[in-house]
């Protein structure tokens, strides 16, 4: 069904499906332009001035979880909010925060791919990039959480291709928690012992040898894992 407008007796026709393939392609044009804004004014993005301007606001967790979420949909790296959420907000609930910011990240990027992908982005089953999309849907949750354990894998890009993927969003919530947290848990603890260590408390260097361990132990889980594949 055609919406028709005249005008000066020109009939002007608008296909809904001409609309929403243009609204993906404005989604599409912003996320690109914002990613390079973010790229050309990178050195501005530094933990202890974020953590001041989030400081700022009276509900300090909620806009961590917004800027979080829009950090995600602009390639920012989740470590960077980790540690700001650790300077902000403590060990336990820097965690807290850094968790839920970072899943909401992950959610926000897997639907606006989804979304995309709905007729506009077209990945050959055959071609190597389709093959490596089976290979994970095939994997389910295990597969998601392998991938979110890679330490040089961006946050924002694994969300975008799990987006053009068919898991179902229960899968994808669940392997990414779960593939997450070590490295999460690491960069807040790394951030509160920073946080310490700025105010003069004492316990900044366990918190600091901590979040070394959990993080080394962050990056050798995929080896680990990846030899236990090949020797079943």
């Amino acid at each position: 069904m055609r919406a028709q407008k005249r005008k000066g007796g020109v009939g002007l026709a608008i296909s809904p499906v001409g609309l929403h393939r243009s609204g993906r392609l404005l989604v599409l044009v912003v996320l690109v332009a914002g990613g390079a804004a973010v790229w050309q004014w990178r050195a501005v993005f530094e933990p202890v001035a974020i953590t001041a301007a989030i400081n700022s606001y009276p509900a300090a967790p909620l806009v961590f979880i917004a800027a979080h979420t829009a950090a995600s949909l602009l390639f920012i790296p989740r470590t960077l909010l980790a540690i700001v959420a650790g300077l902000s907000f403590g060990i336990v609930w820097g965690i807290f925060w850094a968790v839920l910011g970072s899943m909401a990240g992950a959610i926000a990027g897997f639907i606006v791919a989804r979304h995309l992908n709905s007729g506009l982005i077209n990945i050959e089953r055959g071609s190597l990039p389709g093959l490596a999309l089976d290979r994970v849907e095939r994997g389910g949750w295990r597969a998601v959480a392998l991938l979110r354990l890679i330490p040089w894998l961006p946050h924002s890009v694994a969300n975008y291709a799990l987006g053009l993927t068919r898991l179902r969003l229960g899968e994808y919530v669940v392997g990414s928690l779960i593939g997450q947290l070590p490295m999460t848990i690491a960069y807040a603890d790394l951030g509160a012992a920073g946080e310490r260590l700025m105010v003069g408390m004492a316990g900044w260097l366990e918190l600091t040898l901590v979040g070394a361990v959990v993080l080394g132990l962050s990056m050798l889980i995929p080896t680990i894992a990846r030899r236990r594949t090949l020797d079943q």
